[in-house]
C-alpha cells in the first residue's frame, strides 16, 4: 500500500462517521448543545465540511464547492462565504442551523467526492510539495492532507459523541 492508498482509505472512513452521526436525526435534534454552550450536531459537521472544502480546494487550486455549487445559497447561512467556523462564538455556533440532515449530509458527500479525485491523481512525490510556506517547519501538501482528515475525524467523533448524549 502506498502513501495515496493510505491517505483514500483514511478519508473513506469519515463518510461512516458524518452519516452515523447525522442520519435520521430531527431538526431540534441537530441544533442541541451539550450544556447549552458546546457545539451542535449540525455545526460540527457543517465545520469539519466547510475546511475539508476550503482546504483542498485550495491544494487543488480551485474554487470551493461551498460558493461554486451554490452550498452557500442551500445553507443560506448569516456567515461570509470563506467562513469555515473556525474561532465561531457561541452566536455564531447557533447561528448554523439546518432543517434536517440531508443538506450537511448531501454538501459533506459532495466535498468527500471532490477530495478522492483530488487524491486519486496525486502521487507519492506530490505529497512533499511544500504549499505553505508561512510555518516552520513548511507545510507539505502531505501534511496538509493528514491535518484535514484528522480535522474531521475529530469533529465527525465530537458529533457523534453528542448524538450519544441524546439518548
Amino acid at each position: 500500500m502506498d502513501a495515496i492508498d493510505v491517505l483514500l482509505e483514511a478519508y473513506g472512513r469519515i463518510p461512516g462517521l458524518v452519516h452515523g452521526a447525522a442520519k435520521g436525526l430531527e431538526r431540534a435534534d441537530l441544533h442541541v448543545r451539550p450544556d447549552g454552550s458546546g457545539n451542535s450536531i449540525a455545526w460540527l459537521i457543517w465545520h469539519l465540511t466547510r475546511v475539508q472544502d476550503d482546504h483542498i480546494a485550495d491544494a487543488a487550486g480551485t474554487e470551493q464547492l461551498w460558493t461554486a455549487e451554490g452550498w452557500m445559497g442551500r445553507f443560506d447561512l448569516p456567515l461570509e462565504p470563506g467562513d469555515t467556523g473556525h474561532g465561531h462564538s457561541s452566536s455564531q455556533v447557533s447561528s448554523v442551523t439546518v432543517d434536517s440532515p440531508e443538506v450537511l449530509l448531501e454538501y459533506y458527500n459532495a466535498v468527500h467526492r471532490t477530495t478522492v479525485n483530488y487524491v486519486q491523481q496525486l502521487s507519492a512525490e506530490n505529497l512533499d510539495e511544500v504549499i505553505d510556506a508561512s510555518w516552520d517547519p513548511p507545510t507539505t501538501l502531505g501534511v496538509r492532507l493528514v491535518s484535514v482528515m484528522q480535522d474531521c475525524v475529530q469533529h465527525a467523533a465530537q458529533a457523534a459523541y453528542v448524538r450519544g448524549l441524546l439518548s
